[in-house]
């Protein structure tokens, strides 16, 4: 029996009764008072309401918000259908300005309206010529390169504005007589430049593949491109950069009208003034010769 006192007496072992008596003295545990239960009850009712005061006030405001944000997006939308209606009509107005160039350059080009529609890219043509095809090295990093060498070739295997430039000014050279790069005709006003790793033909940005069709004698022209000082400058970055280049001659290819003209007055110099050679064909929507 004295045994079954002691258990009773000493239900908590002795390391368990010690740390609970020191938590007590250093105020752990549960509040012992009345003052302090009440605190505690008021804490937390004080918690419930800010929360159900948040939660109210979020629902008050839900159906406000949602309306600004629609309010928003049909802002943007009206916005957005007004910016393509306008391009639509600068498009418009500037297809109606070429064509009113394009007339200006048939009425007032006497016996040479062919030619000179040809060389200001006034008129859509087509003929036999070659098809050139540029593209950067496997592998190439897009984000750009560095420096040219002082060798004038590329130090990296990114085709360059000064690559395309001798490329088109080659094919002049070899006898083009009507050139376009991805679908951009050039004329003798074109300018082909550089805007950081993008390539601007008359400000308008291209990407790889460039695509460089050129009317003239198809195999013959291809051939005077590859023996020139600028073939074999493409022919170098090819064998030294890995620069993919692709040239064929093409019996028809099609080059359209120039985007936009500048009417300029121009006087022969005499009668050994330049004809056209027959090959470029103008297209005039009535089908081809």
């Amino acid at each position: 029996m004295s045994l079954l006192n002691n258990v009773i007496d000493h239900a908590l072992d002795d390391g368990y009764a010690e740390a609970s008596a020191r938590r007590e003295a250093e105020g752990g545990g549960l509040p012992r008072t009345l003052r302090a239960k009440l605190g505690l009850a008021a804490g937390l009712v004080l918690a419930a309401a800010v929360v159900t005061v948040g939660a109210a006030e979020a629902r008050i405001s839900a159906p406000v918000v949602a309306k600004e944000r629609q309010e928003l997006i049909d802002r943007i939308d009206a916005e957005s259908s007004a910016a393509d209606q306008l391009e639509q009509d600068v498009e418009k107005i500037r297809s109606e300005v070429g064509e009113r160039q394009r007339k200006a350059l048939e009425q007032h080009g006497g016996d040479q309206a062919e030619l000179v529609a040809l060389l200001s890219g006034a008129t859509p043509v087509h003929g036999p010529g070659v098809k050139l095809v540029v593209d950067d090295a496997k592998g190439t990093d897009s984000g750009g390169g560095g420096p040219r060498e002082s060798s004038g070739f590329s130090d990296t295997g990114r085709v360059r504005d000064r690559d395309m430039q001798r490329i088109v000014n080659g094919l002049w050279e070899s006898g083009a007589e009507a050139v376009a790069i991805n679908g951009q005709r050039l004329t003798s006003l074109s300018a082909i430049r550089a805007a950081g790793d993008a390539i601007l033909v008359d400000n308008k940005p291209l990407v790889p593949p460039y695509t460089v069709l050129a009317v003239g004698d198809g195999q013959r022209l291809s051939t005077a491109f590859q023996d020139s000082a600028d073939g074999q400058y493409l022919h170098a970055l090819q064998e030294n950069f890995g620069i993919r280049t692709r040239i064929s001659a093409e019996a028809d290819v099609r080059l359209p009208a120039a985007p936009s003209l500048i009417v300029r007055t121009a006087e022969p110099r005499g009668a050994g003034a330049a004809k056209p050679t027959g090959r470029a064909t103008a297209d005039t929507g009535k089908g081809t010769s």
